[in-house]
C-alpha cells in the first residue's frame, strides 16, 4: 500500500519533523505535506508546544486541499487541548487520503474518525517515524525524565590515562557531533567531578536559538563547588543552571544558591544523591529528557540503577590501559543491572566510532 511516492512525500515529513527537535516538548516533533496530482501543495512542521500542529501548518501552506493527500510522520490527534483535533482540519478541508508514519501511543489519536467519513487511511508503522517519538513514547509509560547517557572511551575501556587530569581522547569531529545531539535534548547533566576537573560551559556552539531555553545540570553529592564555574555563568538563552544535590547537605551547597537554581534531593537526613527521585524532579520541571555526558562515577550509576535509557559510546582508535587509567564506568556495581542494549546506530566520525542503542529490562 506504500508507492515509491508515497516513500519519498512521507521521508520528507520526517526531515521537517527534524526542524523541530528540542523545541516541541513535551509534544512529539512531526512533519506533514499535503501532496495533489503528484504535486506538494504545502509543508508544514509543529514549531513548539500550544503552537498549530504540523497538519494544521501544512494546510495553511496549501490553501485548497481538496482531494489530497496528508502525508504526516505521526498519526493525527483526536483531541481538544491547546490546539482543536487535526482530524477536523483534515476533514473539513477535504483531504481524500492520509498517510501516517507512526501510531500516537498516546491514545490522542483516531483514525478510524477518518475512515468513516471515507478517508482512506494508510499506517507504514517506519522505523524512522518511531525514532522521533521515542521520548514522547517513553513519556506516556514513566514518571521521570528520560536519560541518554554519552560516553566516550579508548579501544580498551578508559576514559583518561590518570585520575584529574582533563583528556581529549575523541577528535573534533565526535565533539562537534556530541554539541548538535545536545540540541535533541531538554537537558545536559554532568557530575560535579566533571565539573571540578574540565570546567565545561555544557553549551551549544556555535550558538543555535531554540524556542525552549537550554538547560545544563550538575549532579553533586558530597564534594562542595566552586561557585565560579563557567557552567554556572548566566547566558542568553539558558536557564539558571540545575544543581542536584542531598537534601542532607544543604550546608555544603547552599552557597551555591546565589549563582544557581539547587534543588535538594531525598530525605532530610539524606547523604547520598538519590537518582531515580532526582530524575523524577526533573521531570515534573518539565524536563522530559536529559543527555548524561559523564563523568564515570555517574554514568555508572545510572546504569546500575536501570536509569539509562539510550546509548551514544564513543570509541577512539587508542589504548590508555594502565595503573592509572580510569575505567570508562567506575564506582558502581553492575553485576545486577540485568539490562539488554539494541544497537541500532553506527556513525564514525574522522577515525572515532560512535554507536547508540536502546536499553530495556531484561
Amino acid at each position: 500500500m506504500i508507492s515509491a511516492s508515497d516513500r519519498a512525500f512521507l521521508d520528507r515529513t520526517y526531515d521537517l519533523a527534524a526542524h523541530a527537535i528540542g523545541n516541541t516538548s513535551p509534544n512529539p516533533p512531526v512533519g506533514a505535506v499535503v501532496v495533489r496530482d503528484g504535486h506538494v501543495l504545502g509543508e508544514g512542521f509543529h514549531h513548539r508546544a500550544g503552537g498549530p500542529h504540523a497538519e494544521v501548518n501544512a494546510l495553511a501552506q496549501a490553501g485548497d486541499a481538496s482531494g489530497a493527500t496528508m502525508y504526516v510522520s505521526l498519526e493525527p490527534c483526536d483531541h481538544v487541548g491547546r490546539t482543536p483535533p487535526c482530524t477536523r482540519a483534515l476533514l473539513d478541508a477535504g483531504i481524500a487520503r492520509v498517510v501516517v508514519g507512526a501510531l500516537d501511543r498516546s491514545g490522542h489519536g483516531n483514525l478510524d474518525r477518518l475512515r468513516e467519513r471515507g478517508v482512506e487511511v494508510v499506517v507504514a508503522d517506519d522505523a524512522a517515524a518511531r525514532d522521533l517519538i521515542e521520548i514522547f513514547s517513553f513519556s506516556l509509560e514513566r514518571d521521570r525524565a528520560y536519560v541518554a547517557l554519552k560516553m566516550a572511551m579508548s579501544l580498551d575501556g578508559y576514559v583518561t590515562s590518570r585520575s584529574g587530569v582533563q583528556e581529549w581522547i575523541t577528535g573534533e569531529e565526535g565533539r562537534l557531533y556530541v554539541r548538535d545531539l545536545r540540541i535533541a535534548y531538554d537537558a545536559v547533566m554532568v557530575g560535579a567531578g566533571t565539573v571540578r576537573i574540565d570546567d565545561p560551559q555544557l553549551t551549544v556552539r556555535p550558538a543555535t536559538h531554540r524556542l525552549r531555553e537550554f538547560v545544563r545540570i550538575v549532579a553533586c553529592e558530597r564534594e562542595p563547588l566552586p561557585p565560579d564555574r563557567r557552567v554556572f555563568l548566566p547566558l542568553p538563552g539558558y536557564a539558571r543552571t540545575i544543581v542536584l544535590a542531598p537534601a542532607g547537605a544543604r550546608a555544603t551547597f547552599s552557597p551555591l544558591e546565589r549563582v544557581a537554581d539547587v534543588a535538594y534531593v531525598g530525605e532530610e537526613s539524606a547523604q547520598a544523591l538519590d537518582l531515580p527521585a532526582a530524575l523524577r524532579l526533573l521531570r515534573e520541571r518539565d524536563i522530559q529528557s536529559v543527555l548524561c555526558e559523564g563523568g564515570p562515577t555517574l554514568a555508572g550509576r545510572l546504569i546500575a540503577q536501570g536509569l539509562v535509557d539510550r546509548l551514544y559510546w564513543a570509541i577512539a582508535p587508542v589504548l590508555l590501559r594502565s595503573d592509572a587509567a580510569v575505567p570508562v564506568l567506575a564506582g558502581a556495581d553492575l553485576g545486577g543491572a540485568a539490562r539488554a542494549v539494541r544497537f541500532d546506530r553506527m556513525e564514525r566520525f574522522g577515525r572515532d566510532v560512535m554507536i547508540s542503542g536502546t536499553l530495556s529490562d531484561v
